[in-house]
């Protein structure tokens, strides 16, 4: 089996693996300013995506522009997830350099869709494929694919402990080549039981004290998360961005939800918000609880709340997920400060950060890859996958980390 890295090596953002020449798993964009998308000019039979985040699936409309268009396979929230971020990409960086696709392309998708369930094997240019669930988000993913010789393992984004939003990981077929993510490689996630009673402390502290807490979170998966977490603690939240939209898409899905009926009392109770940005500060000053996008304070309904609440001791920001170097969000956890809107501001309300990650941590890729001890082990989607590659190898792994654009004979 050849495997070709087109992006996820040795980087977080635009994974893109071409199997054989025929298959390509995922196809995603790096979400910088300007957006990075996959090397190489590639025409597939076929794109196996793993699930609706965009470093997986945010470039795949430039694969439509041509005559010879891939079939593409999904699960079913994958499929919707996947229009929603082609939509959003187009609002934001439609025709500019930024965007090399079109509205006309991001049409093309649906044609070329083929949905499948977790379990059901199917074939593709001459290889049989099956998903299995990731643990990640709904509709999150693993990837077997079996080319007759060679058995691969693509990982994707997994998690192996529990969620609300779904159920974790257990999957372990046999296989030949085991393609891992490193997101967490270095990292020893909290337990969440313990991360969610910290969260909700401090929420209460602060509205107890009369302050409102502006909660940032990405609107796949961590708003929907969150909701879930505020209704079983019985916090009253306002949720505001694309994490509401989100919220109906994934409702039609059940079966790829942990507990249906938690999410829709969660869903159904809270309160959204549909005025415009004078709604947003009165609601700022009401002594509330706002799951809002961006979750890293990139632009979203975030872009009033956070004015709104900033110079009050008595306020709170409580980021719940990771912080990219660069990001606004990342700057205030730094700095105390943020720049928005041509203005830096001074942060006077409470910041703090709560682990509540989709990613496997270390101890959990360890005691996954224990399945795969015989397995060539290849490691990406990671800030340093080789160090963890060492690291494996000492402990008698056939493991490695592949660069970009690397091609790779297993």
């Amino acid at each position: 089996m050849e495997l070709r890295f087109l992006g996820g090596a040795d980087e977080v953002g635009r994974s893109a693996i071409l199997v054989n020449e025929t298959i390509c798993l995922d196809f995603g964009m790096a979400a910088e300013t300007p957006p990075r998308y996959p090397v190489g000019d590639i025409s597939p039979d076929a794109v196996i995506v793993s699930h609706g985040h965009l470093d997986h699936v945010g470039a795949l409309p430039t694969l439509m522009s041509g005559k010879d268009r891939p079939d593409i396979h999904w699960t079913p929230p994958t499929r919707e997830l996947a229009h929603v971020l082609a939509r959003d990409t187009l609002k934001l960086h439609g025709h500019t350099p930024s965007c090399p696709f079109t509205s006309t392309d991001v049409g093309r998708m649906r044609p070329q869709s083929h949905v499948h369930d977790y379990g059901e094997p199917f074939t593709v240019a001459d290889h049989e494929i099956t998903l299995f669930n990731a643990g990640h988000i709904p509709g999150s993913a693993h990837v077997l694919v079996d080319d007759g010789e060679t058995r691969l393992f693509y990982t994707s984004d997994f998690h192996t402990d529990e969620q609300r939003l779904v159920s974790p990981s257990t999957a372990r077929p046999d296989a030949d080549v085991v393609l891992c993510e490193t997101t967490y490689a270095d990292v020893e996630h909290r337990p969440r039981k313990q991360v969610e009673r910290e969260f909700v402390e401090f929420v209460r502290a602060r509205t107890y004290d009369g302050g409102t807490v502006v909660v940032p979170v990405f609107a796949i998966g961590r708003t929907q998360e969150l909701e879930l977490v505020c209704a079983a603690n019985d916090i009253n939240c306002y949720v505001d961005g694309m994490g509401v939209h989100v919220a109906k898409l994934l409702g039609d899905y059940p079966n790829f939800l942990r507990d249906p009926a938690a999410f829709d009392r969660a869903t159904s109770n809270a309160r959204v918000v549909n005025g415009t940005d004078g709604t947003r500060r009165q609601i700022a000053d009401g002594n509330e609880t706002i799951l809002t996008t961006a979750g890293m304070l990139t632009g979203g309904p975030a872009m009033t709340y956070l004015p709104a609440v900033h110079d009050d001791p008595t306020n709170a920001i409580a980021f719940t997920g990771y912080q990219v170097d660069g990001t606004p969000g990342r700057q205030l956890i730094d700095t105390g400060r943020v720049a928005l809107n041509e203005r830096v501001l001074p942060v006077s309300a409470r910041v703090n950060r709560f682990d509540f990650s989709a990613h496997v941590d270390r101890p959990g890729l360890e005691r996954f890859l224990h399945h795969y001890q015989d397995a060539t082990v290849l490691l990406n989607h990671g800030d340093d996958p080789a160090a963890f590659a060492s690291a494996l190898s000492t402990d008698g792994f056939n493991a490695s980390a592949p660069e970009l654009n690397e091609t790779i004979v297993v």
